[in-house]
């Protein structure tokens, strides 16, 4: 799908644990799904428990949405789980140019249809 310029890169990371909460949102304001990827968190200060530094467990959803949905999401995230709540949400943006494989996110152009009937 060319021409993608309507279209954004979700990623949301949360602390291990609240996928679930963060996908009812995500859901909620009109995303069809997402990819989870687990990852940690390593910051400028360290825990250590018995000499084994210990790095906190986060997981990352990455949805790829147009930008109203992106912007509802978003807003949604900062509301509900941001960073000061137990799940410690994080959510950034970025622009997708060109998206194979995903029909559903969009609704298809009239030029497509008509090429197809």
């Amino acid at each position: 799908m060319d021409g993608c310029d309507q279209m954004k890169a979700l990623f949301i990371i949360v602390n291990a644990g609240f996928t679930e909460a963060i996908m009812d949102i995500v859901r909620a304001e009109g995303a069809n799904g997402a990819t989870i990827i687990n990852a940690r968190g390593e910051g400028a200060q360290h825990e250590s428990f018995m000499g084994i530094t210990v790095d906190s467990e986060k997981e990352i959803i990455l949805t790829i949405t147009d930008i109203p949905t992106a912007k509802h999401i978003m807003h949604a995230i900062k509301e509900k789980a941001g960073w000061k709540s137990p799940v410690h949400g994080i959510c950034f943006a970025m622009p997708v140019n060109k998206v194979i494989g995903m029909s559903s996110v969009t609704p298809k152009k009239k030029e497509d249809t008509e090429t197809k009937s």
